[in-house]
């Protein structure tokens, strides 16, 4: 149990970095595509990491 525990948390903290990468850069566009920005705050939040990815495949700005 305790080496299950260990092995997750390196997953857990890279996840929560991709997040809090993500939301800092949606704060930071000047714009974005497809829907409002709370609403590419809220996917991100609810479906970690997929909703991190979706925004910036599809919503960031180039």
């Amino acid at each position: 149990m305790n080496t299950l525990i260990a092995a997750l948390i390196p997953v857990a903290i890279v996840a929560v970095c991709f997040e809090v990468f993500c939301l800092v850069d949606l704060v930071r566009a000047e714009e974005v595509r497809f829907v409002p920005r709370w609403a590419w705050a809220i996917i991100c939040v609810i479906s970690i990491p997929l909703g991190g990815v979706a925004y910036l495949l599809l919503g960031k700005v180039r």
